[in-house]
């Protein structure tokens, strides 16, 4: 290869390949630019594979993990919220009763026949009473005191569960639930 054509200062990283385009020859005057050296990995490493397929299993997944990433989300929000301003677990837990007073009006107002749609309501306004007393206790106390964590853990796995067996059982679950 003859000096015209070579790169002099090109450092390149191991396990790479360089495609060198060499300066384009013209008349005039004036600086002539460098070479153009493209620099172009020979094969993606064995983490980055990992990481693509992971990825783009958990993306073509997304609908079905909402319950995790919700519970991710909300660890997080009363970790801050607790730090910036604890008193708000005291406001929020007189909502601890909101599950069980949906619970008493939908047994008044729309009583159900089938015993599946009964264990449904009482199921979702168990979970419904875990979740929010675990979010005034968290923000009062912070949501890593304690039994706080295996609490956030067990709500989280029992949401995740019903969500994906309410996906795989019913067309439609918000007509079931009524």
């Amino acid at each position: 290869m003859s000096n015209r054509t070579r790169a002099r200062n090109a450092k390149m990283p191991p396990g790479t390949t360089a495609i060198r385009i060499p300066r384009q020859r013209r008349r005039g005057f004036g600086r002539r630019p460098e070479p153009i050296i493209l620099v172009v990995p020979e094969q993606p490493s064995l983490a980055a594979r990992a990481a693509y397929a992971v990825g783009g299993w958990v993306w073509d997944r997304r609908r079905a993990w909402a319950p995790t990433g919700i519970a991710v989300a909300a660890f997080v929000t009363a970790a801050i919220v607790h730090v910036l301003a604890w008193w708000t677990g005291l406001i929020l837990a007189p909502a601890t009763a909101a599950p069980l007073v949906w619970l008493w009006w939908t047994s008044q107002h729309r009583p159900a026949e089938e015993p599946s749609v009964r264990r449904w309501r009482r199921g979702l306004a168990l979970l419904g009473v875990a979740s929010t007393a675990w979010a005034a206790l968290a923000l009062a106390f912070g949501p890593i005191t304690g039994l706080l964590e295996l609490l956030w853990l067990v709500n989280a796995i029992a949401a995740q569960v019903l969500w994906l067996q309410l996906r795989r059982t019913s067309p439609d679950p918000i007509e079931e639930i009524r």
